[in-house]
């Protein structure tokens, strides 16, 4: 074996980590877990605020095209009872 093997073999053996490595390891990730979590809290209250707002938005798409729609019934049947009477005055006359 030459001594760039050897160099890799020493460099890539398995060692065992210092007393405190664990203690150490999670108080560095604590901060990064909270962010993450306050991240993915912020999607999600991001996605319910998207959803709701669709919601009411439908509901106002709704209510506006049923409103329209007893427009138009109002106005067709105003020019019914126009022809209506149009129609009888005409069977007066006769």
């Amino acid at each position: 074996m030459d001594w760039l093997e050897q160099e890799l073999k020493n460099a890539l053996a398995r060692k065992e980590p210092s007393a405190g490595f664990d203690a150490s390891v999670r108080r560095r990730l604590a901060p990064v877990a909270s962010r993450a979590a306050q991240r993915w809290l912020a999607a999600a209250a991001a996605l319910v605020v998207f959803a709701g707002g669709g919601a009411l938005y439908r509901r106002h798409r709704e209510e506006q095209a049923k409103e329209q729609v007893m427009l138009a019934l109002r106005i067709a049947g105003n020019k019914l009872s126009q022809v209506q009477a149009r129609v009888q005055s005409m069977g007066e006359r006769q």
